[in-house]
């Protein structure tokens, strides 16, 4: 259910309105917008009436909402979320880049492409310090270690670190170092780690699960924000398919229909979508093409060398050549970049 008050309603009108859902053991989220302040209630809210609300102080309108998804969903808020990294905003119109190479490996590989990315303008700096992999024999990281690397990388260079959360038992740790916090296709219906970063403000970039409809990584996301954290960006990052000519199907139909039914802003990740490092800079374009609010993109100064997902990483020289061409295209599809 969907409560609207106006933006100049007062704390205690606002207080009334939470307390009546709260006495018929539902949850209210506070939702402010441009134009008007919106109260998400959630739970069971079948013993509520629209009438209930209607008639309170400050309210304009109560409705239901008929999406399985609610706070999510454009319903609940009209306005596209903007999440504001001190003055770097992802969201309504801003087209912002994560880069950086798919692992932490060592001091030496982190400096040196992050130096790199420093000098092309690069402001989101991308590594995995735990590395969830399809196999257990696979290189899984440096974890704690990683960490703390990626740490000297944000002291020395400035950079909005995005790493992975991959389960609530390392949580804490990753929390003291990103500034958002990855959650990975394989964990997008972990939901006891969704509960959990729901529970902070660090905000989440979540992936879309590699079997999943856009619906189910609506309802992931809904496990957030029911949780009181609504900085969440979504991820298109490819879907398995009977396609065997690339390593996933980017399913780039995704993003539009993602930002007509939710505010949330999305990515775009082709080194995940495609797979294969040549294709990966058409696929990124693409994804600028169709309105995608920033991309995720792997680059390696040794993609030979990469213990984790050379072939699909662009090397530093083949990176700058498209952040040329993303700059030529991102006035042509009214993007900020």
């Amino acid at each position: 259910m969907l409560i609207v008050m106006n933006l100049t309603a007062t704390d205690e009108q606002v207080a009334d309105v939470r307390e009546k859902a709260k006495v018929n053991k539902c949850s209210s989220h506070i939702i402010y917008g441009e134009s008007k302040i919106a109260i998400g209630i959630t739970g069971e809210t079948r013993a509520l009436s629209v009438d209930d609300f209607i008639l309170m102080d400050g309210v304009i309108d109560a409705m239901r909402v008929s999406k399985n998804y609610k706070l999510v969903s454009r319903e609940m808020k009209a306005e596209d979320t903007i999440i504001d990294f001190n003055g770097d905003k992802v969201g309504n119109g801003f087209l912002q880049i994560i880069a950086g190479p798919c692992s932490v490996e060592s001091r030496d590989q982190i400096f040196d492409i992050a130096g790199q990315l420093k000098e092309m303008g690069i402001k989101f700096f991308r590594a995995g310090a735990y590395k969830p992999r399809s196999s257990p024999y696979a290189f899984q990281g440096m974890k704690e270690k990683g960490l703390e690397l990626l740490a000297d990388v944000k002291k020395e260079f400035g950079f909005h670190i995005v790493t992975e959360a991959k389960d609530t038992e390392t949580l804490a740790q990753v929390v003291e170092v990103a500034d958002i916090i990855q959650i990975g296709a394989r964990n997008m219906q972990n939901y006891s780690l969704l509960e959990r970063v729901g529970q902070i403000q660090t905000p989440i970039f979540l992936k879309r699960g590699m079997a999943a409809s856009i619906e189910d990584l609506f309802m992931s996301a809904e496990y957030i924000l029911s949780q009181g954290n609504f900085n969440v960006i979504l991820c298109e990052r490819g879907i398995k398919t009977f396609e065997t000519a690339t390593r996933n199907t980017l399913d780039l139909n995704a993003v539009p229909v993602i930002k007509k039914n939710t505010h949330l802003p999305i990515f775009v990740d082709p080194s995940h979508g495609i797979g294969i490092r040549d294709k990966v800079a058409p696929m990124a374009m693409a994804g600028v093409a169709c309105g995608a609010d920033g991309l995720m993109i792997e680059v390696h100064a040794h993609p030979e060398k990469a213990l984790s997902d050379g072939i699909q990483s662009l090397t530093p020289q083949q990176f700058k050549s498209l952040l040329n061409k993303i700059q030529q295209l991102a006035p042509i599809v009214d993007k900020k970049f």
